[in-house]
């Protein structure tokens, strides 16, 4: 049986997320303007250890790597249905795997699926935050667009791995 759980996959998103985070918050995209919504300077951003923010910042990626099968997977639905040990299935398990194993399990479906799961769950949980941050819509739109780019791309590698 396929295991939807796929390390190098979710791996890869995880390292996506960094990536589209150095393009994002480049001076030239979003970098200045979120400085400006944050109150930060360029003094305050070159007294932190960039080594644990990095790893930190991959290792926080890869949890959310490893949340995303479920999310934009159709069959780890199916999965959990049986315990996760398709081996305790019915048979019916089988069947309906040969039939629907591989719908949906394109780039753009787990990009649809990032991108709701940036909406619903990364801008409400940021934005709460930034209302008792005394954080203006600036910084919640430049931080919650940055998390909903990122989900879609780390739903399409994950979903179509």
């Amino acid at each position: 049986m396929e295991s939807y759980f796929n390390l190098l996959a979710m791996l890869v998103a995880a390292i996506s997320a960094l990536v589209i985070g150095f393009i994002w918050y480049h001076p030239k995209v979003f970098g200045t303007a979120w400085m400006r919504a944050t109150g930060l300077t360029e003094a305050d951003l070159k007294g932190g250890n960039m080594a644990k923010i990095f790893i930190l910042a991959l290792f926080f990626a890869f949890l959310l790597s490893s949340a995303l099968p479920g999310i934009v997977i159709h069959q780890v639905g199916a999965l959990s249905l049986v315990g996760g040990d398709p081996s305790n299935a019915l048979p019916s398990y089988a069947a309906f795997l040969s039939d629907y194993g591989n719908a949906f399990r394109t780039f753009k479906h787990g990009a649809l699926h990032g991108t709701l799961t940036g909406i619903f769950i990364a801008l409400p949980i940021l934005g709460t935050n930034a209302l008792f941050e005394r954080k203006g819509a600036k910084y919640i739109f430049i931080n919650s667009g940055y998390w909903i780019v990122t989900l879609a791309i780390m739903g399409g590698i994950i979903c179509a791995w």
